[in-house]
Order: C-alpha cells, then structure tokens, then sequence
C-alpha cells in the first residue's frame, strides 16, 4: 500500500513538472530602428543575458534587424558588444574600398579627382546615395558564415524576421527567408545614405519607414510575452531640426509614428534608453549609448525576473565561428550586357576550384566594386561535396559617363582645374575611355583608351601634354649659362606622348606590361642671347617594358603595405634636331614600404636607382631632381633640399625615410630625410655605394581633405645656404 502511494506521488510530482514546463511563456523580442542608437539593444541583451532570460523570437527593424539578426544567429551579447567596438563606422558609411583592391587605372582615379558625377544626355546627374553598403554586406556575411546555408530564418539558433519598405509601393516587406545578410542589409538601407536593395523583385528601403516596431509580426510566431526595444526618435520641433540627417529621419518618422504608438501599447515590458541626446550617426557614443540601454533595462528588471525560472536560469552560449575557409567548387553569375565571364572572373582574382579565405572574397567581390561598373553586387554560398557554389548577382550601373573634376597647386606647374569625362563601353565591353583637360597657368591634357580583360591581356593607347616653364640646371640643357652671360637658363618644356601598351596580371598580383611609345620634345628658352632659342625639337621612338605593385592603404599618407615599379625603356630613332642622337636605353626601379611603428606613427621607406644603358643619352631623359609637390613625368624626381630640376645626370641611386605622426584625425606632421649619389655612368664604379654626395631634410604638415592633400614643408639641406618652402594643394595630376 506505501508503495502503491509512493508511485503515486511520483507520478502527480512528474505530472506537475511537466506542466510547470510547458507553462514556459515564449519571448519574443522587438528591436526597433534608430542608427547609431541601436547599439542600447546591445546594452539591453547583456542585461536578459544577466537576467537568464531565453529569447524565442527576434524581430526588428533597421539598425534593430543588425543587431538581431546577429544575435539570432548565434552570437551571444558579450561577443556582440567586441564586434561593435571593432567596426570602423567612418568606412561603413563611406562604403569603404580598400585601395589594395583597386587595379592601377583604379587607383590612378581614386588618386586624382576630388568629386564624380553621372553624366548622361548632356546632364549631370548625382549618384542615387552615398553607398552602396557593399561594404555592410561583406561585413555581415563574414559575421554570419556559420547560418551561410539557412535560407528560412525559422530555422536559425532563433528564429528571426526584420521589415523592409517597398520603395515602389510604400509597403512593409516581411524579410523572414533567404540570405540572412542581404535581408539585414535591406532592412537598415537608410534612404539617400544607403542604395535600395533589390529583393525578389521589389526594391527595398529601410523598414523604418512603414514599421520600425514588428511587435504583430512577433506575436505570429507565437509569443506569449513581448519584450520591446524602442530606440526611435520622437518628432521634432522646428528649432531641433538643425541639419540634413535629422530633418531626414524626421521624414522617415513622419510615416510610421502613429502605428509605433499603437505597436508600444501591444508590448508586456517596454525599454525606452535615455538616448534624446545622440544621432543616428553617433557611432563615436557606442560605449556610452550600450550603457544607456543597460540602464533602462535594469529599471524593468523586476517585469523580467518573472519571465524567469531562477532554479533554471537560461545561460547563452559563446558561439563558436566556424573556419572561415572555402572551397569554391564553382562560380556562377547571372549574365550581363557589357562584361564577359572572363572579366568578373578576373576581378576576383580567384577561379573554380580555388580555396580561399573570406577575405580573399571580401577582396575579389571590393575588385568587381571598385571599377564603379556595378551598381549593386550580391553574393550567397551554397553548399556542393564539402565545398561552396559562389552565386553572384550583379546588376550593371545604368551610368556609362561621368564628369571628374580636381584642383591643384604646386611650385612647378602652378595652380590648375582638371576637368575629366569618362565613358564606358565606348567601342567594346570592358572598355573605358578617359579625358583629362587642366585648364591653369600650364594646359595640359591627358587621353586614355583601356580595354581589360580579366586575366586575359588588355591593350590601351594613351596619349599627353605636358608643359611647363622654370630655371633649369646646365647638365638639362647641355648648355652653360656662363657662356650666355646669365644665371640660370630658363625654358619653355613641351612634351606630347602617344603609347600603345599592353598588359595583364602576373600571379594575380603584379602588372606585367609593355608597348610602344612616340614622345615629340619641344625645349625653347627665350633666355639665350644671340643663340637659337631652341634647344629641342624631336620626336623619339622607344620600346618598353615594366613590373608594377602596389599595396599601400593610401597613396599620400600610407599606414601600411609596399609598392614596386621597375621598367625599362629603349630610344630606338629619333628626328634628331641636335643631331647628337644615338640608341640609348633607360632601366629603373622604385621599392617602398610603410608600417606603423607606434600609435598614429608611421614610417615610409623608400629606394630608386636608375641608369642608362648605350652611347650618350638625350640629356632630357637624363634623371633630374629636386623639388616637391608636383606629378613626377619622365624622370624627373622629388628630392628634399634643393629647387625643382636642379640636379641631374645619367645614373643615381636615392634613398629617403619619413616619419608621420597624425595627431589629429586626418592632421599630420612628419619629417622627412633623404640621401642620393649621382653621376653618369654611376654604377660603372663604385661611386653609388660611397658617402651620399646630395642629402636634403624636410619638416612638415599635411591636412587630408575632399580635394586631395593640402601640404606644406619646410626644406633644408646641408650643402646649400638656401632654404625651400613648398605649398601643394589637391591631388597631384
């Protein structure tokens, strides 16, 4: 009979656990839009973590679908919080390219011009928003590669679902299948910051914009007690509305206000952070807005201890990321008009059948980006036999033509305005045809016809004018201004170069190329009393060749990578106006790197030598240095300490180091030192490997801006009593 009562109890007991279990109430979680002020969500998760709180369901809006979205997937609030703090929002925002990830007509643009517009029937257009958010989406793929393959988010470690705005239609979208990146990505495209995303045929905006608060979305899944995170801005009142982003997220609260009012009064425990005092684009408060949302979390924390077993308190796993190894087995693309497979295939620099790194197609999918040709670029990873199939889908920017325009100034030639149209598919696909015009105190113009071909070869023709008028040294010339009863010779300098080239990628890396060059030299110098003013008038002939790399993060102001450029070239006939004219080569080499030693501190080092090779070379081709600030043409050099063009010969060899400290956001101060022998004939002894006949130092700031570097630097050197002041202003060109 005990026993029989014991059983009995034991049953009723079970009975009563099982029940208590299945009471269990289902959270659901809203997080609702607002920038940089959806990082309290982050401060509110840490907080439901601490609590014991499991969360069932995720749904949110904007910056809300990032931060759920993420922790739906797997991450835990701790380890939401790391991945915050490391993202450089300044390139999220600009869409960040790496220049690393440009080819050299690439970064030939992104060196030159200060602004870009479309330029269609004659009109000048603007671009539909300051980013593409390529760079968002790299970013949260690589986050997200353990669910690559979930294509119904009902399926992921907590199901999720985020609201995009249909911009065609003014509906909300309810994003709860496909690539879990692209939806978030949709979901936070903020209009006129973000481009519109295009998702099963309807083209998307931010969520915010029809519902910034999915609570009803929530409750369809089936939970029983809603947690909402409400992290949007009230309306303003005119003296609040006090620049563009405000008054733009103003227009985007206009619509859904209303129905977040309605939405707040469906929620069980409410969070509104204290965050009045911070934008959508306060990224630099992080810290402090993560603080603002665990405070108000904590002032409902009695409402969440009763969601709360305490003798079972629900502990969130660390999630442990998968290798972010790939095996690509295939790489497929939808077809395009205007580009070959061979093209995008090269831009990626990687093939079928190629293990690779999520960086490595971070890189490839920044180098389809970088041409400008794509006016949006997706990707997913399916899985095939342990491997993935790289999809791709790429849509072709509308927009073949483009006005560029730059500004500089420089002790050489003056002060300048550049003016550049460019097109696109010109002639074939893959073409681009560019022309520069400098309209200043020296015109100049400069024309580029380009076809490229992925790994294929590509060809090009180029063609520019350049001139300029300044004191020379004698060795230039070939003439002593003793014997003309002057100081110094001054001369009119014209060059006007045609070259035909072709070349491609050696090891995916360097740029392998040669051609043909016809250069005509006009020299002239109305200086020169009872003599011919003019020096030269020839045209040459020459072959070439040469091996480029370059991997600096900046052209000006590097922080880190190495860059090499060698090549030879070989005068092969001339009209010979001085007729002293014999077949001559010209071999030279340039090797720099940078690293950063401390903190904002940088070192950059460079060595270049160069020497002819033959019977006497044009004294024009000859290695001429001094001066800074101006576009390098020919072989004419920087060099620290001494005036533009003043030391030249054959042969040299040079050597410099520049440490750079910026001390303020884009504000920098360096100094510079650099060493050099030359001589004809140089390295037919061993002169070049002697004590540095010319040494020259420089101290100086540099400001970045939109027009390029703004740089000013003071130059002295021990062998001469003068001293150099120099001002360039813009990109150089």
């Amino acid at each position: 009979m005990k026993k029989q009562a014991f059983l009995i109890l034991i049953f009723f007991t079970s009975l009563a656990l099982f029940a208590q279990e299945q009471k269990r109430l289902k959270v659901g979680l809203v997080l609702s839009g607002g920038g940089a002020k959806g990082f309290a969500h982050i401060g509110v998760l840490k907080v439901l973590e601490d609590a014991g709180v499991k969360i069932d369901f995720i749904g949110g809006t904007s910056m809300g679908a990032v931060v759920g979205g993420l922790y739906a997937s797997g991450y835990n609030a701790a380890q939401l919080d790391s991945i915050f703090r490391e993202t450089n929002f300044d390139e999220l925002l600009s869409d960040y390219i790496p220049r690393a990830s440009k080819n050299f007509y690439e970064k030939r643009n992104d060196d030159l011009y200060a602004l870009s517009l479309p330029f269609n029937d004659f009109k000048i257009g603007i671009p539909k928003a300051l980013s593409k958010g390529l760079y968002n989406f790299n970013l949260l793929s690589r986050l997200t590669r353990n669910v690559r393959y979930i294509r119904n988010f009902n399926q992921l470690p907590t199901p999720f679902l985020c609201i995009g705005s249909n911009i065609e239609t003014g509906e909300q979208v309810i994003l709860d299948r496909g690539n879990l990146a692209q939806a978030m990505i949709a979901s936070a495209a903020f209009p006129s910051l973000f481009s519109p995303v295009e998702i099963d045929g309807k083209l998307l905006v931010d969520g915010g914009v029809t519902n910034n608060y999915p609570v009803d979305e929530i409750k369809k899944l089936g939970a029983d007690v809603i947690i909402g995170v409400d992290v949007q801005n009230d309306l303003l009142d005119r003296y609040s509305l006090k620049d563009a982003t405000k008054i733009l997220v103003q227009i985007t609260n206009l619509h859904s206000i209303e129905k977040m009012k309605e939405n707040v009064k469906k929620t069980d425990i409410y969070i509104k952070p204290d965050i009045k005092n911070y934008g959508v684009i306060s990224f630099d408060k992080g810290n402090e807005i993560i603080v603002k949302g665990e405070d108000a979390t904590f002032s409902v924390y009695e409402k969440i201890e009763l969601l709360v077993d305490r003798s079972n308190k629900y502990t969130k796993p660390k999630l442990k990321l998968v290798s972010d190894s790939l095996n690509i087995k295939s790489i497929n693309c939808n077809d395009l008009d205007n580009f070959t497979r061979d093209y995008i295939i090269g831009k990626l620099r990687f093939k079928s059948g190629s293990k690779i790194s999520y960086k490595q197609l971070e890189a490839g999918i920044n180098n389809i980006n970088s041409t400008q040709n794509f006016s949006a670029i997706t990707y997913s990873l399916n899985p095939d036999n342990e491997g993935d199939n790289l999809n791709l889908t790429i849509k072709e920017n509308p927009t073949k033509s483009y006005l560029k325009f730059g500004l500089h100034y420089d002790g050489l030639y003056k002060s300048g305005v550049l003016v550049n149209l460019s097109r696109k598919k010109t002639f074939f696909k893959n073409d681009v045809a560019s022309f520069d015009v400098v309209l200043g105190d020296n015109f100049r113009y400069n024309f580029d016809y380009y076809i490229e071909n992925g790994f294929n070869l590509s060809l090009g023709f180029k063609s520019f004018f350049n001139q300029f008028n300044k004191n020379i040294a004698k060795e230039i010339s070939g003439l002593n201004p003793d014997d003309f009863g002057i100081k110094a010779i001054n001369v009119d300098f014209s060059d006007v170069t045609n070259q035909v080239y072709f070349q491609s990628l050696f090891v995916r890396k360097f740029l392998l190329g040669g051609g043909i060059e016809f250069k005509f030299l006009k020299i002239k110098s109305e200086t020169l009393a009872n003599a011919d003013p003019i020096i030269d008038r020839s045209t040459y002939g020459s072959v070439f060749g040469y091996l480029k790399y370059d991997s600096f993060d900046d052209k000006y102001f590097p922080k880190k990578g190495w860059y090499f450029s060698g090549d030879i070239q070989s005068y092969l006939v001339s009209s010979n106006y001085t007729n002293e004219f014999n077949p001559f080569s010209i071999a030279k080499a340039d090797f720099g790197f940078a690293t950063k030693v401390f903190d904002k501190v940088t070192m950059k080092f460079q060595t270049e030598a160069g020497f002819s090779i033959g019977k006497e070379s044009v004294p024009f081709f000859n290695f001429t240095l001094g001066g800074y600030g101006y576009n390098m043409t020919n072989n004419f050099r920087h060099f620290y300490g001494h005036d533009f063009l003043s030391i030249t010969a054959n042969s040299y060899i040079k050597s410099s180091a520049t440490m750079d400290y910026e001390f303020y956001r884009k504000n920098h101060i360096n100094f510079s030192a650099n060493f050099a022998n030359l001589g004809d004939k140089l390295f037919e002894t061993a002169n070049w490997v002697s004590i540095p006949k010319y040494s020259g130092y420089a101290f100086g700031y540099g400001l970045e801006t939109v027009i390029g570097p703004i740089e000013i630097k003071y130059s002295w050197s021990p062998e001469s009593s003068k001293s150099y002041t120099w001002i360039s202003v813009g990109f150089l060109f």
